[in-house]
């Protein structure tokens, strides 16, 4: 009874994230100036259920790995109200991509479950076809846009050997990821609503991979 109570109370703790999430991309479909101030609420709500769930997980390495993603995917959604006086696109891929570091550390370390499957290949082949398609676009950029796109690749591939709403989430996460390179590099290329889809995806994603690391973590602490 008691543990199903946890898993209750812990569900729970989601919903503040859930709620944010639904009217911050609202709020981006009808250009609302409060969409940039929701924006920055999100990662802050998302830490609440690793916070509430960390007594009941044993491995506190994997807690610390899952709240440094959070903590740098948070200064990247904010990158240029945090940094205003730095360029803004390369400290929000900064800031990301050692994100994503601490998402494969955490895949790696503590939640992978199986080999790495056969289908990740596709990851590789979506960098290909990425530096092909935005490569003469990127510019000065090109190598960071690369590097980064490798590192969002590995979250992705890493995120498969692990429970399935992990790897569910990696995929959201390299679909925001994918539709945002466009919009920043061939804005013509994709229509007015791709900027909601742009953080639906993106919350869905780190909401999956948060929450399906919780999971297994606390499985594994019962264990």
């Amino acid at each position: 009874m008691q543990r199903r109570l946890t898993s209750l109370s812990l569900l729970w703790a989601f919903t503040p994230y859930a709620a944010a999430s639904v009217v911050h991309v609202i709020l981006l479909a009808v250009e609302s100036p409060a969409a940039g101030p929701t924006k920055l609420i999100l990662m802050p709500l998302l830490a609440l259920p690793v916070i509430l769930a960390a007594r009941s997980v044993a491995r506190r390495s994997a807690v610390v790995l899952l709240l440094v993603a959070l903590l740098f995917s948070w200064l990247g959604d904010g990158a240029g109200t945090f940094f205003p006086a730095a360029p803004e696109l390369p400290v929000m891929l900064g800031c990301f991509a050692a994100a994503h570091v601490a998402y494969i550390a955490l895949f790696v370390r503590h939640l992978a479950r199986r080999r790495m499957p056969w289908w990740t290949l596709v990851y590789a082949a979506w960098w290909i076809a990425m530096i092909v398609a935005l490569g003469p676009h990127t510019g000065a950029l090109l190598l960071a846009v690369g590097a980064y796109g490798l590192v969002l690749a590995g979250t992705a591939a890493f995120s498969a050997r692990c429970h399935p709403w992990v790897a569910t989430g990696g995929a959201f996460f390299l679909a925001s990821d994918t539709i945002l390179a466009f919009r920043l590099f061939l804005p013509e290329a994709l229509p007015a609503w791709s900027s909601p889809a742009v953080m639906l995806t993106y919350a869905v994603g780190q909401g999956l991979i948060v929450a399906g690391a919780l999971v297994s973590l606390r499985r594994g602490s019962r264990a």
